[in-house]
């Protein structure tokens, strides 16, 4: 799982990387990637919201997402901060989808 100070947990820091960022869009997931330049760990927001299913479907689709990143931590650079917005496809989409398009997304918007 992802250590506190790799997670986003201010709504004001969500806004900004949704608003301000790189977006990649793709079947399950649209993410965005905000570099600050900052020396401190790069960190992680998700959104995940009724439109992909119960709370059970959700937690399950956020859970996956966080284990992906988690994955991906040590190649994401420094001070990097990325949101990723599940869509509601993600709810039938497998482990192994979700980690390729995240990670697709990660290296097109140079988070990686």
């Amino acid at each position: 799982m992802l250590a506190r100070g790799n997670r986003i947990t201010r709504g004001a820091d969500y806004k900004a990387v949704v608003r301000g960022g790189a977006r990649c869009a793709g079947a399950h997931t649209v993410t965005y990637v905000v570099s600050t330049g900052s020396d401190r760990s790069p960190r992680f927001g998700f959104i995940v919201s009724k439109q992909v299913g119960s709370a059970v479907v959700r937690n399950t689709v956020r859970r996956r997402l966080k284990a992906v990143c988690a994955q991906a931590l040590p190649d994401v650079r420094e001070g990097a901060d990325i949101v990723i917005r599940a869509l509601p496809s993600a709810a039938r989409s497998d482990f192994a989808e979700l980690r390729d398009e995240v990670e697709r997304c990660l290296r097109r918007r140079a988070a990686v």
